[in-house]
Order: structure tokens, then sequence, then C-alpha cells
């Protein structure tokens, strides 16, 4: 592996964006600030372009094994390198269930064969994620990043508590998909344009009556919980007291529930997701809550399906969008460049907020692994499905113009995506 020195590029590190150069040796970052370029045979003039830690998303979908028709390991993994990120956390709805460390092998083996990125993945709660009988959490701890059904909330509430008990017992993080089976069921949210359009609606208090049940579950067990995709008001109001009240809880959300609401409802498959889309009010919410740091962190739900599982429009489409080749561009276009966000904190969302939550991730930094991502922020561009590397083509952004081209992404010193060798 030969040397690399990047050159004059404007770098994210130590929270902070300044112009500097990056030495890179056998994978690892050697110096960092304003370096010589003698002896280095790869040198590159990187000025004009931003060199970011590789981002980390926390909650994606690979669909393998199982679901190969959907997504790959290999697919979604250049998904995204293209997206500018270097480690992902596939969910455990798969076949089969990665509910042992027999089942978890499986999906390891095929990774370690396939991905063009890091993968950690999860465990499940349940065998099978049915919701009636533990995983066996111990088992599969050394491997895992976490658990969750994702997908399925935990409806047993005295399960839960068990999940919790024996999670914090090793020292794992239990990760809800926050959904009362009982108040689900609909296909967007319990809102003004369902009643319209006389569709099924989800009302918010599907999400918010099994968070405000595992935070109580939580100050009873101690356990370390993360929400998935928060999507209202009223969730991100109770994972602000639970965080003052001093519990061990985090959350995250997607960009999709910080830049749409349901007054950008179409009815088209691509809108179709859970949860659901929610009002304006609520996407004011969630804002807010990144900004004061209730939610710290971005994560996709990449959840690809088949064109044809997304072309019944709302009613009847399968839920979920993809995301990793879009986040951040739509992000930096829409609360970056707008001076709702700062780029300082967007990126943290993308970096730091993961990495300090699951212990996983990048850093620039000398003597850390030279997992990073070079972005032309100046670049627009039209978002075009029909370009992702990922086999989801379903997203609510196509046809937005953004900001932010992903040229390059490193993985361990080794370029694993390069605008100039094929992307469009």
């Amino acid at each position: 592996m030969k040397d690399m020195l990047l050159k004059n590029a404007s770098v994210y590190a130590k929270r902070s964006l300044s112009k500097a150069d990056i030495l890179i040796r056998n994978g690892v970052i050697a110096e960092l600030g304003e370096i010589s370029e003698d002896n280095c045979a790869d040198v590159r003039d990187m000025a004009g372009l931003y060199i970011f830690p590789g981002f980390t998303d926390v909650h994606v979908h690979l669909r393998e094994p199982g679901f190969s028709y959907k997504e790959t390991i290999r697919t979604g993994t250049e998904a995204a390198a293209r997206g500018g990120y270097t480690t992902v956390c596939p969910m455990p709805n798969l076949n089969p269930v990665p509910d042992s460390a027999e089942n978890l092998k499986i999906q390891t083996d095929l990774i370690e064969k396939y991905a063009a990125v890091r993968v950690v993945p999860y465990g499940a709660i349940t065998r099978g994620e049915n919701g009636r009988e533990l995983a066996d959490l111990e088992g599969m701890a050394q491997s895992v990043v976490a658990f969750s059904d994702d997908g399925k909330g935990v409806g047993d509430g005295g399960l839960m508590r068990e999940a919790m008990k024996r999670s914090a017992a090793i020292g794992k993080i239990i990760c809800a998909h926050c959904e009362c089976a009982e108040l689900a069921g609909g296909a967007i949210h319990d809102g003004a344009y369902a009643r319209a359009h006389g569709i099924p609606g989800i009302p918010s208090a599907a999400e918010w009556k099994m968070i405000e049940r595992d935070i109580a579950l939580v100050r009873e067990t101690g356990c370390a919980y993360h929400v998935c995709h928060v999507s209202c008001a009223e969730s991100a109001a109770l994972i602000r007291a639970a965080r003052a009240e001093g519990l061990d809880v985090t959350a995250e959300t997607a960009p999709h529930y910080l830049v749409l609401s349901e007054n950008d409802l179409r009815d088209d498959g691509a809108f179709r997701m859970n949860p659901p889309l929610r009002t304006e009010k609520d996407r004011i919410a969630l804002i807010e809550a990144v900004c004061d740091g209730t939610i710290g962190m971005i994560a996709t739900d990449h959840a690809p399906h088949s064109a044809g599982e997304k072309s019944r429009g709302l009613a009847l489409s399968l839920n979920g969008i993809v995301g990793l080749e879009t986040a951040f561009p739509v992000l930096w276009t829409e609360l970056v460049k707008t001076g709702v966000l700062s780029a300082e904190k967007l990126l943290s969302l993308f970096c730091e907020g993961p990495g300090k939550r699951f212990g996983i991730g990048a850093e620039i930094g000398v003597g850390k692994a030279a997992d990073l991502t070079v972005f032309d922020m100046d670049c627009e561009y039209t978002v075009d499905p029909e370009a992702f590397a990922s086999m989801g083509r379903s997203t609510p952004f196509a046809g937005r113009r953004v900001f932010g081209r992903c040229l390059e992404t490193v993985v361990g010193g080794e370029t694993v995506w390069k605008y100039e060798d094929g992307g469009k």
C-alpha cells in the first residue's frame, strides 16, 4: 500500500473545518497539518474540496441474506461508499434472522466476502423477530453493534424489560423500533392528507406511546437505550426529558423527517415509509431536537425494495425508501446552505454522534484509520435514482437539485469509490 498525500483541502477534524494536508501511510493517518511533498509518490492537490471522516450510518437495510432481489451486501455497501459512508450497521430483518451466533455467521460470512465498506450488524432482540421469545443475546454480543427488532416493535413490555436487563448485563444497547401494533396498520400519517384522500392513517401515538413505555423500563433496568427513526414532536419531547433526567437514552432521525412533511406527499410509493412523514410542526420540532442535542445522529433507514413493490402508490406500496446516496447532499442543501445548521453541526450528526454512542466510525487524526470521504460541496446536480449503486430506486428526493458531490471514499487507506471511475 503506497503512501498518499492529500494537499490543501478543507478538513473536518476535532469538530472544526480548516485547511490541512493529510498523509496516509499503511492505511493510517500518519500526519495532519502542513506537510512537505518530499518522498511521497502519490501527491494530490485537493484545493477547493472537503475531506470529512467517513460517515457512519447506524440504521440501514442490506437485505442479504434472504431478500437479495431488493439489495445485496455488495450493492448496498457500494451505495454507502458513493454517499461518503465508511461504516454501516444493517438491521436484522433478514432470512434467517440473526437471532443466534449460528444465524449471525451466515450474514457475517457474506459481509466478509462482499462488503465495500466496514459493516457492523445488529442482532435481533427476539427469536425470528416474533416478539415472543428472546434471542441469544449473549451468544451474539461480541459480533454485533447492538440489538434491535427493527421493522417491528416489541409489544410485550415484560419481554422488553428482560431484554433490557440482559443487554445491560453484557454492555450492549437496545435500539428500539417504537411502534404500537394496535395503533399502527395505516399507510401514512393520520393527518390532513390521509383524511382528504381516504387513506388509512398512523397516529403519532403509535410511536411515542412505546417510547414512553420504554423510557419507564430504562429507568427501572439501567439499560442503554436508543430510539430509531424519530418522526414526531411528542417523541422528541419524551427523549429530551429522559436525557435531562440522566437516563442513558439517545436517538436518531432520518433526512426525510427533517426536510419533508405530509404537505409534500404524492400518491407515489417513494413517499411511503415507516414511520411516515408527519406534520410541518413535527418537522420543525425534530430540527429543534437536532439543534439542542436531543437527537444526536442522522441515520438513513436505507430500505430498498423492488420496483414492483414500490409502484403501488401510497396505500399499497411497501414501506421504505433508499437514502445512502442522497442523505448528506440533501441535508447540506436544505439545512446548511439555508443557515438552519452549521456545517460542523451537520458533520457531527454524521460522524461524532454515531461514534460516541456506538463506539464505531471514523475520525480524522494522527494514528486513526484512514477512513475518509472527499466532497465537492460547490457541485450542484439533480438526484437521479437511475444512477444509484443501490438496487433500490425509490426516493422522494428524485429530481431534486442538491449541492455536494462525493468524489472519493477511502477505507483503511484504500479507495473504494471514485467518481471518475464511472459515477454519473
